[in-house]
C-alpha cells in the first residue's frame, strides 16, 4: 500500500483520474488516504446561467472520493462509489474550485468520505458525501 504523501500524490497523478476528470481539467495537489485535494476550474465547467454546474462539483467530489477509497483499499482491492449527495450552498462564477476531502469511515467493506468545494476566497460552495464499496479486485483466468 502507498503510505506516503509523496508516493500517493506521484501514484493519482501517473494513474490518472479518468477521462472526465481530464476534461474538465480537475487536477490533485495533494493526496494521503487522511486528506485528498484537487481543484477544478470554473471556465468551461459552467450551465447556461455561467455558474459553476452542480455536476461538476460532484465529479470533483467523486473524483475525490473514489481515488481516496481505492488508496485506502490497497493493492488488489477495488473501491467503487454506491452513494453520492451533495448540498450546493453557493455559486462558483470564476477563477477556480478547491475541493478537500476527508475520511469519515474507512472499513473494511466500505469507505466514506466528505468533500468541501470552496471558491478562489475560502467559501464553501458545495458539500458532498460519497460512500464506495471495497471488493476484490476479479482473480485473472
Amino acid at each position: 500500500m502507498i503510505e506516503q504523501t509523496e508516493d500517493a500524490l506521484a501514484w493519482v497523478q501517473k494513474r490518472g483520474a479518468g477521462a472526465l476528470a481530464d476534461k474538465m481539467g480537475i487536477e490533485f495537489t495533494e493526496f494521503s488516504v487522511e486528506r485528498a485535494v484537487a481543484t477544478m476550474p470554473v471556465d468551461g465547467n459552467t450551465q447556461p446561467a455561467m455558474l459553476l454546474h452542480g455536476g461538476a462539483y460532484v465529479v470533483l467530489g467523486e473524483s475525490l472520493g473514489s481515488m481516496a477509497a481505492n488508496l485506502h483499499a490497497g493493492i488488489g482491492k477495488l473501491a467503487v462509489g454506491i452513494e453520492i449527495n451533495a448540498t450546493h450552498t453557493r455559486s462558483a462564477t470564476s477563477g477556480v474550485v478547491t475541493g478537500i476531502c476527508t475520511p469519515i469511515h474507512l472499513g473494511r467493506t466500505l469507505a466514506t468520505h466528505e468533500i468541501v468545494v470552496t471558491d478562489d476566497q475560502g467559501r464553501r460552495c458545495s458539500t458532498i458525501r460519497i460512500t464506495n464499496l471495497i471488493k476484490d479486485l476479479p482473480k485473472q483466468a
